[in-house]
C-alpha cells in the first residue's frame, strides 16, 4: 500500500486473527458453523495475504491468477450452496470481490499493488464498496444487541467458544470491514 505501511499491517493481522478464529470455529459441534467457517477462513487468510504492503513482499505474477483461481472455485462452492441457504450468497459476493481484486492486481503495473493507482473498473468497485458498506453496517447493528444480551463475556452455560453466534457475527463484521478497506484502496 501507498503510504504508511502500518494500516495495511493492521489490515493483515485483522484478517489473520479473523481466519485463524474461523479454523476454531470449524471444530464445532454445528454442522453448519463448520460448513460455512472453512469459506470464511480461506477467505481471511486470502484478505491477510492481499494486504501484505508492497514494500514488505511483492508476490510473483502467477500468484494473482492462482488467487483468482482459488476464490473462484471458492465462489462456485458458494454459488452451489447458497441453493440450500441464502447466507451463502453473500460468501458468494465476497469471493467474488476477491477475484476481482486478484485480477485487477493481475493487471497492475509489476511490483505494485492496484491501491491509489486506479485499476479496476469504477462502476465495478463502486458496486461492491457500496454492498460492503452496507453490510457492514447492518452486521454491527445486529452485533450490538447480541453483545448486551450474551452475559457480561462469559460463554453462556457450556456453549464453546467456537460456537457462540455473536462471535461469529463479529468474524463476519470484521472481514466486511476488511473488504471496505481493501475496495477504498484500489
Amino acid at each position: 500500500m501507498h503510504g504508511p505501511a502500518w494500516p495495511a499491517w493492521l489490515l493483515v493481522a485483522l484478517c489473520a486473527a479473523t481466519g485463524a478464529y474461523c479454523l476454531l470455529r470449524m471444530r464445532s459441534d454445528v454442522e453448519e458453523q463448520r460448513r460455512s467457517a472453512g469459506g470464511e477462513a480461506l477467505m481471511g487468510f486470502g484478505m491477510a495475504a492481499m494486504a501484505v504492503p508492497a514494500a514488505a513482499f511483492t508476490p510473483p505474477g502467477w500468484a494473482w491468477p492462482l488467487y483468482a483461481a482459488v476464490f473462484g472455485a471458492a465462489a462456485l462452492r458458494s454459488l452451489w450452496a447458497a441453493r440450500d441457504s441464502p447466507h451463502h450468497l453473500h460468501h458468494l459476493v465476497g469471493t467474488a470481490a476477491m477475484v476481482y481484486m486478484a485480477l485487477a492486481m493481475a493487471a497492475s503495473p509489476a511490483g505494485h499493488h492496484p491501491t491509489h493507482s486506479g485499476t479496476g473498473v469504477p462502476l465495478v468497485t463502486g458496486a461492491l464498496l457500496a454492498y460492503f458498506t452496507g453490510y457492514v453496517l447492518l452486521s454491527g447493528a445486529r452485533l450490538v444487541p447480541a453483545a448486551v444480551t450474551s452475559g457480561g463475556g462469559r460463554p453462556p452455560g457450556g456453549v464453546r467458544w467456537g460456537d457462540r453466534p455473536e462471535l461469529a457475527r463479529a468474524c463476519r463484521l470484521s472481514m466486511g470491514i476488511g473488504m471496505v478497506a481493501m475496495l477504498l484502496t484500489m
